[in-house]
């Protein structure tokens, strides 16, 4: 399987699962998830699926400081509904990595992994999502602006000769090329489009 190189260079996300340690799948439970995961759960790379999976890289570390985030004891807050623009892709993006679901996750066993209701929109935030750490109950609010870093000027016109079924093989090709370009441009500006409170 092929990819962009960069995908390599992504830090990872580490975490902590009681579950996987109770059940015996990932020794002490640490699992740790890479963009390269995501991706293939979302079946592609782009603006949103990277703001989702830096919204969780960089809130989680604001969260926790030194502590290693803990798997299923994460809250998710949006401000949008979950059908709206790409509020979806985005909760599953960070359902995967966090464990945490609205009302579809795992019911837990005699009252404790549960991974359901861990997750709610519509919520009465200024920001893109809010994590809040249940066990100190301590919150960070994270947006993301992906505007703040643009695509090459060629994307659009080639995007639209895809769309409309004329591009020939090389423009398929670059289109390709630049989308990922803005993607790692995202990754490499993190500053840029991430803000925490």
């Amino acid at each position: 399987m092929n990819f962009p190189t960069f995908f390599n260079n992504i830090q990872s996300i580490k975490l902590q699962d009681d579950l996987s340690n109770f059940l015996g799948t990932f020794e002490n439970g640490i699992v740790e998830f890479t963009y390269l995961d995501v991706v293939k759960s979302a079946g592609h790379s782009c603006p949103t699926v990277a703001g989702a999976y830096l919204c969780v890289l960089e809130g989680l570390k604001e969260l926790y400081k030194d502590d290693m985030p803990k798997r299923g004891d994460i809250y998710i807050e949006y401000s949008s509904d979950s059908s709206e623009g790409v509020t979806g892709v985005i909760s599953m993006v960070m359902s995967q990595i966090t464990g945490a679901t609205q009302t579809l996750g795992f019911k837990g066993l005699n009252g404790k992994f549960a991974r359901h209701s861990l997750m709610d929109f519509n919520k009465d935030i200024s920001s893109s999502v809010k994590f809040t750490r249940l066990d100190k109950s301590t919150s960070v609010e994270v947006s993301y602006n992906p505007s703040a870093i643009q695509g090459d000027e060629k994307q659009n016109e080639l995007m639209q000769k895809m769309m409309q079924g004329i591009a020939s093989k090389d423009e398929k090709a670059l289109f390709g090329k630049l989308w990922q370009q803005r993607v790692e441009s995202i990754f490499n500006n993190i500053s840029k489009v991430i803000t925490i409170k």
